[in-house]
């Protein structure tokens, strides 16, 4: 039986202070074979809000769980209004300083690759290959009937067309791209079917209350298995869908190298804990790296 997922969590012991000084990220990739693995926290300075730091969204919204979507109708229309909504916010974003420093480190050699819990895509559009969607990407769709799969930007076509007079406003816009919308507000949204089947539409992202595809964990898993180090950026390692490779790096003797302002719950597992924004911590670092980060051109969709 699935539990309701796991969305906050309180520490149970005194956690070690983090620090301000980025130095042991910059050792760490002088080193190489960084394996980074970046959460929410990353994205927040694109304007995409993570769940739970200061404002995070979890403080105002519950997230769509995978068996409230499959078992209601009227939280599919709930889900796929607030979402379409979402949508037009998350094709606006664009990667930040955060993203632009992981894609340099990538491209002189000094990651071992790139796991990202986000589904917003900021990752490749800042030019990092290879990326590891933990959780999908909200650029895709999947039919629960006959396992089809379509671009987002087709389904959003298709939902234009269909809600032509769909033009509310949203209290806030949250990471996995559910806009704050009322039931009133979303009462009268057209849900569209999949096209080959009738089948109901879901985009390609891990529902909290699902779980990653098996196959997807031990290819992330072997990432692990091959790094030299684990470097945690913006995630507070609330689930165990990332906590886990984080586990498994500290069990193999793995540094663990952490940059979020808040405490995070693998800070015990972790050789040190970087307080800074991503933005200004990894440009530091590359500039100690003498790594220009530079804006790249990759649309996003």
């Amino acid at each position: 039986m699935r539990m309701r997922p796991t969305l906050s969590w309180t520490p149970v012991e005194d956690m070690p202070p983090g620090t301000t000084d980025p130095e042991p990220v910059a050792d760490a990739l002088r080193a190489g074979g960084v394996l980074v693995l970046s959460g929410a926290g990353i994205s927040t300075e694109s304007g995409i809000p993570d769940y739970r730091g200061e404002g995070g969204s979890l403080s105002r919204h519950t997230p769509m769980t995978y068996q409230e979507f499959t078992a209601s109708a009227q939280a599919r229309r709930r889900y796929w209004a607030r979402s379409h909504l979402g949508w037009r916010t998350f094709g606006r974003a664009r990667p930040n300083a955060g993203h632009l420093a992981v894609a340099a480190f990538g491209r002189h050699g000094l990651l071992a690759g790139v796991i990202t819990q986000n589904v917003d895509g900021l990752h490749q559009a800042a030019g990092s290959e290879g990326v590891v969607e933990l959780h999908g990407s909200l650029d895709r769709v999947v039919c629960l009937g006959c396992g089809a799969f379509g671009p987002r930007r087709e389904l959003a076509q298709r939902l234009e067309a269909a809600n032509p007079d769909f033009e509310p406003v949203a209290a806030g816009i949250n990471p996995d791209g559910d806009a704050d919308l009322t039931d009133e507000q979303v009462k009268d949204f057209r849900v569209l079917p999949c096209v080959r089947c009738g089948g109901i539409l879901k985009p390609d992202v891990v529902f909290f209350g699902e779980a990653v595809p098996p196959q997807r964990v031990e290819h992330c898993r072997e990432l692990v298995r091959e790094a030299a180090s684990l470097l945690v950026l913006g995630s507070s390692l609330t689930v165990m869908s990332g906590l886990r490779f984080v586990r498994q790096a500290a069990e193999a003797g793995k540094p663990v190298l952490i940059v979020n302002r808040d405490q995070t719950r693998g800070d015990r597992h972790a050789l040190t804990r970087v307080a800074l924004p991503l933005g200004e911590a990894l440009t530091t670092v590359a500039g100690r790296l003498d790594i220009p980060v530079v804006a790249q051109t990759t649309p996003l969709t």
